[in-house]
């Protein structure tokens, strides 16, 4: 006589069934089947499950996996070929500076600063060089108004002290000669940069494996699982995997991840960006700073291509390219840099950013015990990956919300919403 056992969420191995790694004694109910999932409220299992495999994901799943944390990421596709495969991979944080933006500000800042600490330990750990660009950021004014608004920029930057310096024609032209010469006026930022955001994914894809993590991809809908007011696990594929921390690192899908409690849920949407990419000699280009006029930037690389982009619409997940955003774009760098012209179309694509409702990322705890988010980086994504991953890596391993994150986390949307509710049945 034999019995028939089922552990959901371990596979069979030769025969044998392969356990958890943490070796665990499961007692077997006299029915033969044991559904840790539902049985154990806290599956011990030492484990974190990330959904998303964008560069926050990666990140923060290498992190994890080089502190001895096991670490195991879910995504949907292929890895890092949704908005991080879509994205140009500049660390703007001067350069788009807004007003009433100053919170975010502080923590671009100080993601920005963790840069180059962060692309030589990654080249480290991965072999993989990720192109960190150093050159500086040079934005331009084409008109009057244009340069209006620069000089409104400008002053913002200084007040919040941004190394930034008002540049005249002759030297925007001495900086890069090929810029349009009737331009009114120009700011060099020392400390915008860019990063290789395709060869990211791949440095973050490498250092992950190297650290012992593991990477389901294309694992289709991956669900969270929670009992009783707890992340346990996630499950994909018809397979449980049971985890003690769960983050969620979706993206624009984030809110449409199966099983991620309604509470829990948050504002975010998806921001369409169309993008394009023009051939340059990689011996001889016509830019090399990374470039932002009044409608458009231009970011070179060590290839030669050159990257336009980007629009930002309201347009849900409409993967559609148009001719109006082609030409929108294809005009706004054609005014900068006059020599675009000749230079033939490699690629074209598009991407989503995740939006949020303040358009500042929700990193954090939630309402529901072990599960974290980490998303709504909106156009930021690239640049916040090391301040992401660091911040979220020590909220898993010590239960400790840093500082630097503090301000971004779930909660404020419910303290706004009620904010509002005050203000309406007052009024």
């Amino acid at each position: 006589m034999s019995l028939h056992i089922r552990v959901l969420g371990c596979l069979p191995v030769s025969g044998r069934l392969r356990s958890d790694p943490l070796n665990l004694t499961w007692v077997i109910p006299p029915q033969g089947e044991l559904s840790f999932m539902t049985a154990i409220p806290h599956p011990p299992t030492g484990k974190t499950a990330i959904v998303g495999g964008g560069v926050i994901g990666l990140a923060i799943g290498w992190r994890l996996a080089e502190a001895g944390r096991r670490a195991e990421i879910f995504e949907r596709g292929i890895a890092g070929h949704g908005a991080s495969w879509a994205a140009a991979g500049m660390l703007a944080a001067g350069s788009e500076v807004e007003p009433g933006e100053g919170a975010l500000f502080g923590l671009l800042k100080h993601s920005q600063s963790l840069w180059p600490g962060f692309a030589a330990e990654l080249a480290e750990a991965s072999g993989i060089d990720v192109e960190l660009r150093t050159e500086g950021t040079i934005s331009i004014a084409l008109s009057q108004d244009d340069l209006g608004r620069l000089r409104q920029t400008y002053a913002l930057q200084q007040q919040l002290g941004v190394a930034s310096r008002w540049l005249s024609r002759a030297e925007a032209l001495e900086h890069e000669p090929y810029l349009n010469p009737r331009l009114a006026g120009a700011l060099l930022v020392h400390g915008d940069h860019q990063v290789e955001n395709r060869i990211l994914v791949a440095a973050l894809k490498t250092a992950f494996a190297r650290a012992g993590g593991l990477l389901h991809e294309d694992a289709g809908d991956v669900t969270v699982r929670t009992v009783r007011n707890r992340a346990v696990g996630v499950a994909a594929g018809g397979i449980e995997y049971p985890a003690d921390t769960v983050i969620v690192a979706a993206g624009a899908w984030t809110p449409d991840v199966p099983g991620l409690p309604t509470a829990d849920s948050p504002p975010v949407r998806p921001v369409k960006g169309q993008m394009l990419a023009l051939k340059m000699d990689p011996a001889a280009p016509i830019l090399t700073h990374v470039l932002w006029t009044p409608k458009a930037y231009l970011v070179p690389r060590r290839d030669g291509r050159l990257l336009i982009g980007a629009t930002t619409e309201e347009r849900g997940f409409d993967t559609s390219l148009t001719a109006g955003g082609m030409l929108s774009l294809l005009e706004s760098a054609w005014r900068a840099l006059p020599g675009i012209e000749e230079l033939a179309i490699v690629e074209s694509w598009v991407g989503f950013r995740p939006g949020s409702r303040d358009d500042a990322p929700i990193l954090g705890t939630t309402g529901t015990k072990g599960l974290i988010l980490a998303t709504g980086h909106h156009r930021n994504g690239i640049l916040l990956t090391p301040a992401t991953a660091d911040a979220i890596a020590r909220l898993v391993l010590t239960g400790e919300t840093d500082p630097t994150i503090a301000g971004f986390g779930l909660a404020r949307f419910a303290q706004e919403d009620l904010t509002r509710k005050k203000t309406w049945i007052s009024a």
